[in-house]
């Protein structure tokens, strides 16, 4: 048996640099990893996928990221022999922190330890980037800035350790629809992501904050204001930046202190119907 951790993300720059021919968007983003995470555990069995999830209603069949991760490194690496994955989500699901990346970098890793395959971190990332392009990421942690479709990414200085308040609105946001809006409406503000690596280098925590940026949080925030009046009340209650998330519609605060964030975290449980969570920035696997 296994267990491993697959943690959420967060996206401290988001920015979007075209159109590629083959459909995706170009994008370049700083993404960063949280103690946030779901914990899923492997066990052997003699064939076949199965999987179990402590959310009901949350499919649990080739739908899921994690069966296909699973399916996946099974076909590549020829393994006689199935597994059960037993998934505990804490990761809100559809928020823009990349639950379903986050469980199936997890699969990847479980599968590659119960089975002993010896893959390096550089080949689960070329398996994970078949999947999805977050999932690289979710297999390294840390800060990273990721371009391309998210699969291309380049290690950056850790962020320093830093308490964050999740606040995800009873809203739906469809990541394509979130992409086809800001083609047809493309905003003139874009994130320096020069700048912003700059500052995380000096470990300017403060600079960093000021810099933070999301081209698709215009778009999303037009169709959903409640995410302006979340990013405006955790500014409100001491956080150094808030923003939203990828595609969202969770918005994080950036806390400098941890009795400040939990503060925060528990009036936004009491005077909103989001689902909250108190976290921190982790570093990358293995390093946390």
């Amino acid at each position: 048996m296994v267990t491993i951790l697959g943690r959420a993300k967060i996206n401290l720059t988001l920015d979007i640099l075209g159109l590629r021919e083959d459909g995706y968007h170009e994008i370049a983003t700083v993404m960063q990893s949280l103690a946030l995470a779901d914990t899923l555990t492997f066990s052997r069995q003699e064939e076949g996928i199965t999987l179990t999830v402590d959310l009901p209603w949350l499919e649990a069949d080739e739908r899921n990221l994690a069966h296909r991760a699973a399916a996946l490194i099974m076909k590549e690496c020829g393994l006689r022999g199935g597994v059960h994955i037993a998934i505990a989500k804490r990761i809100p699901v559809a928020a823009g922190l990349a639950g379903g990346s986050a469980d199936a970098a997890a699969t990847l890793r479980g599968m590659n330890e119960l089975y002993g395959i010896g893959l390096s971190d550089k080949e689960l990332c070329a398996l994970g980037a078949q999947l999805g392009s977050d999932i690289p990421f979710s297999l390294v942690g840390g800060t990273v800035l990721a371009t391309g479709r998210g699969e291309i990414m380049q290690r950056l200085a850790d962020f320093p350790v830093t308490s964050v308040v999740l606040a995800k609105p009873p809203v739906s946001v469809s990541t394509p629809w979130a992409y086809r809006s800001y083609d047809a409406h493309p905003p003139e503000y874009h994130p320096d992501n020069a700048a912003f690596m700059e500052a995380l280098t000096r470990g300017d925590r403060a600079a960093c904050a000021h810099l933070i940026g999301n081209v698709l949080e215009p778009v999303t925030e037009a169709e959903h204001p409640v995410i302006g009046d979340y990013r405006a009340r955790m500014r409100a209650h001491g956080a150094l930046c808030a923003m939203m998330s990828g595609s969202g519609p969770t918005v994080f605060g950036l806390f400098a202190q941890e009795q400040t964030a939990a503060a925060a975290a528990e009036v936004f449980g009491r005077e909103t119907d989001a689902a909250v969570h108190l976290t921190s920035t982790v570093g990358r696997y293995g390093q946390e």
